[in-house]
């Protein structure tokens, strides 16, 4: 499913204000994707993530659902448009079973046991508790109580999934398993999941789509892959590896270069091969590795020396990678 936020603004009654919580916010999600709205504390993550769930009516904008707009929907047809939203509540019965907790929105709907009982078994596995199902909440660590949770959005089947600050409270190993269980809603399930976080390497792990809020405004949203390149990119910076250059290496080289190489080829080979090809040297003095998703991403800032450097740098601009020359500030230059 396709969902379109088209300058969507919402406030809240204050003390002596109204507090403004989103100001025309707009962005895109695709069909399929895992989409992270990304932001600080009260920048608006959470009052986004509930008018896109239809569960909060925005002030002014419209909230399209495969092109429909969903402020015209009232009554059964705003209830059918809202069923088709899994919102994940970390919030379990506590005494109910593991299977009890996710079986419990496919007894509110009325499906028969033994198609109860097929469904949960399914998520079970997708959430790798598959036998964990006779277990009450309380015997679970709080990863796995999120991954309950999880599955229990995902009882009915819905085209979306929403979760809001899916890992908080959650760390290390359990973390990753909680992100894992999403990706698989998305990869397996076919359905579109929306997440909330304050965590760039949340984004970095799972995310193929990303906006960025502050104060309420979207500030830039797209795909991680393609904003990889983007001047100035605030998302780019937070999910790539930091530079910080050492005064005393600046002047040993003929110039420097920041250089961005996406893929298992562009990491391994392009700068030896430009090395080899054009006898120039490259010297790392700042950056590293991640990945995005399972893509392995490479930000390096190289000491650049050779007669031949220009052609060096257009050959592998050529070859897909995004090169530019850093701006030596404070923010990029340590002491």
């Amino acid at each position: 499913m396709v969902i379109t936020v088209e300058n969507v603004s919402k406030s809240f009654p204050g003390t002596t204000a109204p507090v403004v919580a989103l100001r025309d916010a707009t962005l895109s999600v695709s069909a399929g994707s895992l989409f992270g709205i990304l932001g600080p504390a009260r920048s608006g993550k959470t009052t986004l993530a509930r008018c896109v769930a239809l569960r909060e009516r925005p002030d002014r904008g419209v909230v399209r659902y495969d092109g429909m707009d969903t402020s015209k929907l009232t009554g059964r047809r705003l209830w059918g448009a809202q069923r088709q939203v899994g919102v994940v509540n970390p919030a379990l019965r506590p005494e109910r079973t593991v299977a009890g907790n996710v079986a419990a929105p496919l007894e509110h709907m009325g499906v028969e046991p033994a198609r109860r009982k097929q469904r949960v078994g399914e998520l079970l596995d997708v959430i790798g508790l598959s036998r964990s199902g006779a277990r009450l909440p309380s015997e679970l660590s709080p990863g796995q109580q999120r991954r309950v949770a999880v599955a229990r959005a995902l009882a009915t089947a819905p085209s979306v999934l929403f979760a809001d600050d899916p890992t908080a409270g959650v760390h290390g190993d359990e973390s990753a398993a909680v992100l894992s269980v999403l990706d698989r809603a998305r990869a397996e399930l076919g359905a579109t999941v929306v997440i909330t976080t304050r965590d760039a390497d949340v984004a970095r792990r799972v995310c193929d789509e990303v906006a960025l809020l502050d104060r309420g405004t979207v500030v830039e949203s797209g795909t991680l892959l393609g904003l990889l390149g983007k001047p100035g990119s605030q998302l780019a910076e937070a999910v790539l590896p930091p530079l910080t250059t050492p005064r005393a290496h600046l002047a040993t080289y003929d110039r420097a270069v920041d250089v961005v190489l996406v893929g298992f080829a562009a990491v391994g080979a392009l700068l030896p091969e430009a090395s080899a090809r054009f006898d120039v040297d490259f010297t790392t003095i700042g950056g590293g590795l991640t990945r995005l998703g399972d893509t392995p991403v490479a930000r390096f800032r190289l000491g650049v020396e050779g007669q031949r450097a220009d052609a060096a740098l257009a050959w592998i601009a050529e070859r897909g990678a995004h090169v530019s020359t850093p701006m030596y500030g404070l923010r990029d230059v340590a002491a």
